[in-house]
């Protein structure tokens, strides 16, 4: 894409905040107008959109250079009409969480259980969820009300803590530290941490694999967008 606009800023909407490029509205791909519910994440979003194509007309830009813009639109024009497939494919995540995967080394599964234990623990009071524990990775079957009561969490967001989940769920593992984070249990940077302590630990030992380690870094890096988007939602 070329940037064809000169000037980004928000303007009051009916439901909220929106953003306009030389005064015309951002549209979704559906032609609907991007709508959000803060005033600090609608200016974030603007910014965005200010310093896409480096700042000027003309200016060589992609969509990937506005990552809470494509977050927000997911939320409003793909999961806000129906979340139900969004909250079933979360869901699942419970039946076989990472948190409950336990090494067999007696050191790495002593790390996790001090890590990890702690937000199982948090599951089971927050939510009415425990979740059993195991020690390898042949698959443990969870109860049923314990997972019944993770997928009433994740439906109980809204649209845009859904989004935000789709891309946290799937990159931690974790359906537990994924609620941890949206539910301000923990930060987004912490989850990240946790969610890759088995990587940390094994890399003392055979030293940095730089293939991971370029891994990590780009989920890191979209984690922390996730945590951005999460924040400027939470503020008025």
């Amino acid at each position: 894409m070329k940037r064809f606009w000169d000037n980004a800023a928000t303007i009051p909407q009916p439901g909220g905040f929106g953003v306009v490029l030389d005064g015309k509205p951002v549209r979704l791909p559906g032609g609907a107008p991007l709508v959000v519910d803060h005033a600090p994440l609608a200016e974030a979003i603007a910014e965005e959109w200010a310093a896409a194509g480096g700042g000027a007309r003309g200016g060589a830009m992609s969509m990937n250079d506005m990552p809470l813009t494509r977050l927000v639109g997911t939320a409003q024009e793909r999961i806000a009409p129906d979340p139900a497939a969004m909250v079933d494919g979360l869901a699942r995540y419970g039946e076989s969480d990472l948190l409950c995967y336990r090494a067999e080394d007696p050191q790495l599964a002593a790390l996790q259980a001090a890590e990890w234990q702690p937000l199982l623990d948090w599951a089971a009071l927050r939510h009415d969820a425990p979740l059993r524990v195991t020690a390898g990775i042949m698959p443990i079957r969870q109860e049923a009300a314990a997972v019944a009561a993770l997928r009433a969490a994740v439906a109980a967001r809204n649209a845009v803590e859904l989004a935000a989940l789709g891309v946290l769920v799937p990159a931690l593992g974790s359906l537990v530290l994924g609620l941890a984070v949206v539910e301000e249990r923990l930060e987004a940077a912490d989850a990240h941490r946790l969610a890759i302590l088995d990587e940390t630990f094994q890399e003392e030992f055979w030293g940095l694999d730089h293939e991971a380690a370029e891994r990590r870094a780009r989920i890191a890096g979209e984690i922390a967008v996730v945590g951005r988007l999460l924040s400027l939602a939470r503020r008025t």
